[in-house]
């Protein structure tokens, strides 16, 4: 009998209680997950919503940093010499566009000149922090702005705004002296953070131009001013969907700054020049402030806004005239004979008297060597007033040695040589005084002084070197006769006034400076002085000081005056100094022109006659001068004729026949007449 096979079955209570307990571990976890999603959404929206809030607001809006309008420099009379003007200009946000290339191919359809700079585009765009505008072209004409503008849609990260770019209304007049603006170069972000200073934001704008050259980067900080920022609303991708101008906060401006110098004289200045090369500069003797401080050839700096091209920036540095060089503070020069009232008050200052003699044969012997005076034949027996007035080389070789060339420097220092000053502005050559101590440590092969050399100092030659503010503090403080004058250039920053200098007193006696000044008025206003033709400056009884100077600008050999015919570099330099009025010094002026034509006196001078007409027809008290009319001339006596028969006597009472007697003899009268004004014996 077969078995029926049996089936087992599990024990329910055991299977159930295996499905329990995945049940509950899976609950569990479950459980667990939820009140941990339960709790962090509770410490998102309760206990951190406010932190929450203010990133998706950050998120939300953005602040764009808005440059500040930089600030205005101004002359003396307030005329703008830097300011600001309104421009449209278009700009690329890279990353709002789509594709760059594109975008710039189709704004070159629009402004064809963009596609020449693309690649410069491209450069600044990569460059530029993130959502920051870059300008691509400035300037815009009102067709190309209203271009752009009608094609915003098409062009996603391009727009056209108008600002305010930096403008030089007076060109390069002032182009050397206030400087310019320029883009912030890698070199200026390196030199912040060597001095241990983070970088202002402002710098990485490509926006943003920093101060070089002159007062714009002397005052670049103050006249920088504060950034604004303006707050935009941005989508997901970070584009521009709307603004909240609540909330912004605009730009302060830079700070104003008012300059001694005056745009009138400063004008004429660099008219005067032409196409010559050469500095000028123009002082007040009473308290130092520079009218006018001139470099020629000059450029204009509206180019460095936006960028010189580069064909224009290689034609200004290959010109052998240099106009990108300051020649008025930077470059020097010999002085010629503008040095000799130095060499004068030396002389003085060491008891050589004054109306000594020394008979000028138009040569000098010293040593092994001939020293030629610049006057061929010579000029006979000069005392010190005569030999300024004539600018005698021989007067001065023959005496020099007796100060020596110690002497020379020292007053050559008290005069204003061989110094910098503090005008506000760098870029100062010191220049070159030698001495004794000088030699040592520049020629330690050949230490020794050799007298000869004294000679070429004592003229204005050999390594004396000045610039032309040099020249004017000389020239100032002679006419000052009391203080030792410091140049001021910068008037005020925001209406404080911005350094006010004490000046030392002068060295030297009044006698002494009187006979220095006696020459230089001989010169301007004797018919026999250097400079009288060109020094008559036709405002009534007002008459300058002056002192030409024709200096070497190599060795001729035995000869003391090159070729007038010589190309341009082998020319001699010509200087004039002066003061006027030379009764009552107010300006004094210093020219310098390199490798002139001529000379001092046929170059120099009447340049220098123009420029100081105009400060002298600016000054109210001049003009005052000026216009006065002339004292009414005395009333003559009446002449009697020679020979004429005297009156019929009025009738009286008889008399008795006179006896004739011998007439007696009359003397004639003179007839000769009024004789020229001559300073000094002839």
């Amino acid at each position: 009998m077969s078995s029926e096979p049996s089936i087992f079955f599990s024990d329910v209570n055991e299977r159930q209680g295996s499905f329990l307990r995945r049940t509950f571990v899976l609950g569990g976890l479950t459980g667990l997950g939820v009140l941990g999603l339960t709790a962090r959404l509770g410490q998102l929206q309760v206990v951190q919503a406010q932190e929450y809030t203010t990133l998706a607001t950050a998120n939300q809006f953005n602040f764009r940093l808005v440059p500040p309008p930089r600030g205005i420099i101004r002359d003396r009379d307030g005329v703008i010499i830097a300011g600001n003007r309104p421009s449209f200009r278009v700009l690329v946000v890279r990353d709002e566009t789509k594709d760059l290339d594109q975008t710039l191919d189709l704004l070159g359809r629009l402004i064809p000149d963009t596609l020449e700079r693309r690649r410069g585009i491209i450069r600044d765009v990569n460059a530029a922090p993130r959502f920051s505008p870059v300008p691509v072209k400035s300037d815009l004409s009102w067709e190309e702005f209203a271009k752009v503008n009608l094609y915003a849609n098409e062009l996603p990260g391009v727009m056209a705004d108008m600002h305010e770019t930096r403008f030089y209304p007076h060109g390069g007049a002032f182009a050397h002296v206030v400087g310019y603006v320029a883009k912030v170069s890698d070199r200026d972000i390196k030199a912040v953070r060597d001095k241990g200073e983070e970088p202002s934001p402002l710098l990485y704008n490509p926006g943003f131009r920093i101060g070089r050259q002159g007062v714009e980067a002397a005052l670049d900080e103050q006249l920088r001013g504060e950034a604004g920022g303006q707050r935009v609303e941005v989508d997901a991708r970070g584009r521009v969907v709307g603004e909240d101008p609540e909330n912004s906060r605009p730009a302060v401006p830079g700070k104003e700054v008012v300059l001694t110098l005056d745009a009138d004289i400063q004008n004429r200045a660099l008219e005067v020049f032409g196409e010559e090369s050469g500095g000028c500069v123009v002082m007040d003797v009473r308290n130092g402030d520079i009218l006018c401080m001139v470099s020629a050839p000059s450029f204009d700096p509206n180019l460095f806004v936006s960028g010189v091209p580069s064909d224009i920036y290689r034609a200004w540095a290959d010109y052998e005239r240099r106009p990108l060089l300051d020649k008025a503070i930077y470059g020097t020069f010999p002085p010629g004979s503008t040095f000799k009232m130095t060499t004068a008050l030396a002389l003085l200052e060491a008891g050589v008297d004054p109306t000594e003699r020394v008979v000028c044969t138009g040569s000098y012997r010293f040593g092994n060597n001939t020293w030629r005076c610049w006057k061929r034949g010579g000029h006979g027996a000069m005392d010190m007033h005569n030999a300024i007035k004539n600018s005698c080389d021989t007067y001065f070789y023959h005496l020099c040695n007796r100060a020596g060339v110690d002497q020379i420097a020292r007053v050559a220092e008290d005069l204003g040589f061989h110094h910098t000053y503090e005008i506000g502005i760098s870029g100062q050559s010191e220049g070159l005084v030698p001495t004794t101590e000088w030699v040592r440590k520049a020629r330690p092969n050949e230490p020794q002084w050799n007298r000869g050399e004294t000679l070429n100092v004592a003229i204005g030659q050999g390594q004396l070197s000045v610039n032309a503010l040099q020249l004017a503090v000389m020239t100032s403080r002679l006419a000052n006769g009391r203080k030792s004058v410091l140049p001021r250039l910068i008037k005020s920053v925001d209406g404080e006034p911005y350094a006010d200098a004490t000046f030392a007193d002068l060295p030297f006696s009044d006698e002494h400076l009187d006979i220095v000044r006696g020459g230089m008025a001989a010169v301007a206003n004797d018919v026999t002085g250097t400079a009288y033709r060109a020094s008559q400056l036709g405002l009534g009884d007002i008459m300058m000081a002056g002192k030409t100077g024709t200096a070497q600008s190599r060795s001729y050999g035995s000869g003391s005056r090159g070729p007038r015919d010589a190309v341009w570099s082998r020319r001699d330099h010509a200087l004039f100094v002066a003061f006027a009025p030379h009764d009552a010094p107010r300006y004094a002026i210093a020219l310098i022109i390199q490798h002139a034509p001529a000379g001092g006196a046929a170059d120099a001078a009447p340049k220098a006659r123009e420029v100081m007409r105009v400060a002298l027809l600016k000054d109210p008290d001049m003009r005052a001068r000026i216009e006065r009319p002339l004292p009414p001339e005395p009333e003559a006596a009446p002449i009697e004729d020679e020979g004429a028969a005297p009156p019929p006597p009025e009738p009286t009472a008889a008399a008795p026949e006179p006896t004739p007697a011998e007439p007696t003899p009359v003397a004639p009268q003179d007839q000769t007449g009024p004789q020229p004004y001559l300073s000094e014996p002839q």
